[in-house]
């Protein structure tokens, strides 16, 4: 698949990111809204009631801080994602929720853990390691950038702050990690040009031959006397007596 086909624009690099955006605020206005709290649906560790929180707790945030830190990140990652790899989005999505969650499930503290960095973590990682494994000059582009912007979220999946679920953090990092590994994804081949192929002649290039062993210009003889022939004009007369001669 070449570059021009791979790297194309569509309408989900828009629309996928949107939707996730209005999920969120969404479930943050009907809580406000109704007076309702979620949070006792977030993934609560090693319990069979917490299991729910593996698909729920994404789509749940305790404050409108929480949730306005974690809007810009998702939106920005998720149309990434769907424009660099729109081969294999939607397993990214989907399979990372599930294994950031049961990560999380399997090795958080009790509480209950919510909000939808965990899976900002899994596209930011997923994004990264994948562009240096790949090693194609736009996806390393890329993945500079993430870490250029995102860089700073490498701290959280340690425990360096209270109230924060670095335990999701690092399930999504981990999760993003394994994904790079072992999901194959289409990759464009970069067109190679005459002198990068393995059995390049540099003897028999038609170019090189134009120029010494110091870079100087030949002329060739043989191309100067065919476009001096291809220059030269050929005239054709047609003689016709006239009546004069005649008489």
């Amino acid at each position: 698949m070449n570059e021009n086909k791979y790297f194309k624009f569509s309408n989900n690099v828009i629309i996928i990111p949107l939707i996730i955006v209005l999920l969120i605020w969404t479930v943050y206005w009907i809580e406000i809204h109704f007076h309702i709290n979620f949070n006792k649906h977030g993934v609560y560790p090693r319990t069979f009631s917490g299991l729910q929180g593996i698909v729920l707790s994404p789509l749940i945030h305790g404050s409108l801080k929480h949730l306005y830190n974690n809007t810009i990140p998702i939106a920005v990652l998720t149309a990434s994602l769907v424009y660099f790899y729109r081969g294999v989005y939607v397993k990214v999505i989907l399979y990372g929720i599930l294994v950031s969650g049961i990560i999380t499930w399997c090795i958080a503290r009790p509480s209950y853990h919510i909000g939808i960095s965990g899976l900002i973590y899994v596209f930011a990682s997923f994004i990264f390691f994948k562009g240096i494994f790949t090693k194609h000059f736009r996806l390393v582009a890329l993945s500079l950038l993430v870490v250029f912007i995102y860089g700073s979220l490498l701290w959280y999946i340690f425990p360096v702050k209270e109230n924060i679920s670095w335990e999701g953090h690092l399930a999504g990092f981990l999760t993003g990690l394994f994904f790079a590994i072992f999901i194959k994804t289409p990759i464009p081949y970069k067109q190679k040009y005459v002198w990068e192929s393995e059995n390049y002649n540099e003897e028999e290039d038609v170019f090189l031959s134009h120029f010494d062993e110091k870079g100087n210009f030949i002329e060739q003889k043989e191309e100067l006397e065919e476009e001096q022939k291809s220059n030269q004009i050929t005239y054709w007369y047609t003689f016709k007596k006239s009546d004069k001669d005649n008489l």
